[in-house]
């Protein structure tokens, strides 16, 4: 009998235990509001890995950091060269499920555009003969210049890939960066808002 008695007293302060700990968690909720961050893992939406997206990277008005980068071709890109153009900086990697799905249309828009503004797709911190192989497979021939340390990537405050600036022809970011893929209207739309 006294098993059966310590038995139930046992479930009872257990049962106990959790109402008190599921009433306890729903307050904090309350307590601290709406979920201020998105965290369903949906690559179009602002901001990541939990930081908003104004809170990381070059804001609109500022001066975009020059840089000099080779291409797999020894072309070298310097971005002040490219002064009195619009430019759209892209900052991707080959294992980037949504940098492979933006690309197709960057480079509809490359062939369409490419003579009106500047797409220049800085690979991330891979190395070589990987961004050769993928380029060469999918034919993208838009300019792909090798950040290979990130130095580039993080002097522009990328965290999250792709991450994309729209430059002016003064070589200032007139707008707010975009994470996650773009679309080849997003693209045109840039083409026709840059001053």
């Amino acid at each position: 009998m006294k098993k059966i008695v310590f038995g139930i007293s046992f479930i009872i302060i257990l049962v106990g235990i959790m109402i008190y700990n599921t009433f306890a968690e729903t307050n904090e909720v309350e307590d601290t509001g709406s979920n201020l961050y998105d965290v369903t893992g949906d690559t179009s939406v602002s901001g990541g890995m939990i930081a908003p997206a104004e809170s990381v990277g070059i804001q609109p008005g500022e001066i975009a950091p020059d840089f000099e980068l080779e291409t797999l071709d020894g072309e070298v890109v310097k971005l002040s060269e490219l002064k009195g153009e619009k430019v759209i900086l892209n900052f991707w990697a080959t294992w980037c499920p949504p940098c492979k799905e933006e690309m197709p249309e960057m480079q509809e828009f490359y062939d369409k555009y490419g003579d009106d503004i500047n797409v220049i797709a800085v690979n991330f911190k891979e190395k070589n003969d990987k961004v050769a192989e993928f380029l060469n497979e999918y034919g993208y021939t838009f300019p792909s210049p090798l950040d290979s340390e990130g130095l580039v990537g993080h002097e522009y405050g990328v965290l999250t890939l792709p991450t994309t600036y729209f430059i002016n022809s003064d070589g200032v970011i007139q707008e707010p960066r975009h994470v996650g893929p773009m679309t080849y209207e997003l693209m045109e739309e840039m083409l026709h808002t840059l001053n």
